[in-house]
């Protein structure tokens, strides 16, 4: 079977997509067969008859994985909204049996298996009068330990920290935080790593700039973090 970890944020467009495409590629370049799944996908454009997932086309041009599209996904709505909303207008709700067949279906192919979130940890996936999803309810379907993926600039501190603690009073392993769109040179961004650390108790395993295109981690740190 696979080993796999859950990428989430602390919020939307904090770049969890990108991070998620880094850490692929890194996987892929040590030779190991590496997958990307996410349970649901809004915000896509249609293309005839077909609604195209946005962010598995761009994790799969960026990591170079040869994945077929149509196993990395199980829901992709056209609306830029929560999946639940759009689910209500466009139809086929999320059904965690089926998120958790694509995801078995991959562990018996590759060796890692990299979910990504949506939006940040309280993302609902499904909210109707009798029946509620949310991704913590798929992390704890699939065993899966999390990667939080955060900014670096200003206001990380409370929106990681945050994050931290409700994963911890869930009772979610959380393995370490990436912040993104880090400048190196920038002393309060410095300063948000040192704090968020200390207080949150989790490592920041790597500072990611804008553009780059390899994550600074060593491949045997990163697997250690898949389970």
């Amino acid at each position: 079977m696979a080993k796999g970890i859950f990428i989430t944020g602390t919020g939307t467009d904090v770049g969890k997509t990108y991070i998620t495409a880094l850490l692929i590629k890194k996987l892929q370049e040590t030779g190991g067969m590496a997958a990307y799944y996410k349970a649901a996908v809004s915000g896509n454009q249609r293309k005839g008859q077909r609604i195209l997932p946005g962010d598995a086309m761009y994790v799969k041009k960026l990591s170079g994985i040869s994945q077929p599209l149509d196993t990395m996904v199980p829901y992709i709505y056209e609306q830029a909204v929560s999946p639940h909303l759009a689910a209500r207008s466009e139809g086929n709700p999320v059904e965690l049996s089926v998120v958790r067949q694509g995801y078995e279906a991959l562990c018996q192919e590759y060796q890692y298996i990299t979910m990504e979130g949506s939006g940040g940890i309280l993302c609902p996936l499904r909210w109707e009068e009798n029946e509620q999803l949310w991704l913590e309810d798929v992390i704890r379907e699939l065993q899966l330990s999390c990667l939080v993926v955060a900014e670096a600039g200003l206001g990380t501190i409370n929106a990681t920290l945050l994050t931290l603690e409700y994963l911890k009073f869930r009772n979610i392993m959380v393995k370490g935080i990436i912040l993104n769109h880090f400048h190196a040179r920038d002393q309060m961004e410095q300063d948000n790593c040192r704090v968020i650390e200390k207080r949150g108790g989790v490592p920041v395993i790597a500072c990611v700039a804008e553009g780059d295109r390899n994550i600074d981690i060593s491949a045997e740190r990163l697997i250690s973090f898949y389970s």
